[in-house]
């Protein structure tokens, strides 16, 4: 069975799909591995270093493509690339299936299995191969380096010749796997750090950081079987507001969190809260790719709003290119090995498998993922809110 690893050709980034550890790995389970010449070359690997684990080089993308039983790769597919994969090939990567209706619909017409990483379940069984923890993980560390490096004070505490320096103050919302390492980060750092979420079953994993959880009495709120927080009604998300803004007002930097599948991240930091906050403040928006949690921040610009500095990069884990690229790696070979039949050194689409079928979006020429048909006929789904 043949497997290709593409090269990423999306502007700015910076991570590479296969590091070659991990086509080594996919070399030993049998497979016939091709990379395209030059595909690790952002995180200086050489094409000799892919050779050495025993794959061969094509410097051909095209009939990589029209050659390939599995591809594999970061990013979702140009829909002109579509055209060239075989009937029957297996995709997978990241899809950003709700905001690419019409990749995936042609994906399910050219009969191309189509796997969306990032629709994984959070399962115990899932935890190796889960792609949005590993990269969330780095995403949270970076956005507080990235808000340290903005802030015109220093995190920690000092005691010096001139007096007690005060530590900066750090408010995260949302302590999903992105927030629990902002936490950690921060508190690292030597800052005070506070943390909001909708769930209060979290509130241990806060103070086990060293962080101080924020309270703020929303009523009825759950989480899904999933991990994820459900989404908050108009009522709940104005207390939310409001409580959120008195901790904002006393932090040095914020960091926001929240995105809901299949819609625009929630608006929770409104120009008003920016108001609120002290001059020099920084805001760091995760969200931003996906709509934004901050009010007037933008993609990859740091914009300043009522004396307080928005940071809206994208891709924050594309900053640590080389341990992003370890990790989604490993997580992609991870979930390539679960599913193959080491007898017939061949990959096996399990389509009762519970972790395949969170994953597969197109299998047959059809949309067989039921979340993406609930979700995308808005027919009795309740929005998913994840950190």
């Amino acid at each position: 069975m043949k497997i290709a690893v593409m090269k990423e050709t999306h502007q700015g980034e910076m991570r590479v799909p296969i590091i070659p550890p991990s086509a080594e790995k996919l070399v030993k389970l049998g497979a016939e591995v091709e990379i395209e010449a030059g595909a690790g070359l952002n995180c200086r690997f050489s094409d000799a270093d892919y050779e050495k684990a025993g794959t061969r080089i094509n410097p051909s993308r095209e009939e990589l493509l029209q050659t390939a039983d599995i591809i594999l790769r970061l990013r979702k597919p140009p829909r002109e690339e579509v055209d060239l994969m075989k009937k029957g090939a297996i995709h997978i990567s990241y899809l950003d299936p709700f905001r690419e209706p019409d990749l995936v619909d042609k994906l399910a017409a050219a009969g191309v299995s189509a796997v969306s990483l990032e629709m994984l379940p959070r399962t115990t069984l899932a935890q190796k191969m889960d792609v949005l923890s590993s990269q969330a993980n780095l995403g949270g560390y970076v956005a507080v380096i990235v808000a340290a490096g903005q802030l015109d004070k220093v995190f920690p505490m000092m005691t010096t010749p001139a007096g007690t320096i005060k530590p900066a103050r750090v408010f995260i919302i949302g302590v999903g796997v992105a927030g629990l390492q902002a936490i950690a980060t921060a508190r690292r750092l030597g800052a005070r750090v506070e943390a909001f979420d909708t769930r209060p079953v979290v509130e241990e994993q806060v103070k086990s950081l060293g962080a101080k959880f924020v309270k703020v009495d929303l009523g009825e709120t759950g989480e899904t079987k999933d991990g994820y927080a459900k989404e908050l009604t108009p009522e709940q998300m104005q207390m939310q507001k409001e409580g959120m803004a008195r901790a904002c007002a006393q932090a040095d930097v914020v960091i926001t969190t929240a995105q809901l599948f299949g819609r625009p991240a929630p608006r929770i930091v409104d120009r008003a809260i920016i108001a609120q906050m002290q001059p020099g403040g920084v805001i760091v928006d995760m969200a931003v790719e996906t709509g934004g949690n901050v009010e007037g921040s933008e993609v990859d610009k740091i914009v300043e709003i009522e004396g307080v500095k928005v940071i809206g990069f994208g891709n924050l884990p594309g900053r640590v290119a080389q341990t992003a690229s370890q990790m989604y790696s490993s997580n992609l070979a991870n979930f390539v090995d679960h599913f193959w039949d080491k007898e017939a050194k061949s990959f096996r689409l399990k389509t009762d498998d519970e972790i395949m079928k969170g994953a597969l979006i197109t299998h047959n020429g059809a949309i067989v993922n039921e979340m993406y048909k609930n979700i995308m006929s808005k027919r009795g789904w309740r929005w998913m809110l994840y950190f």
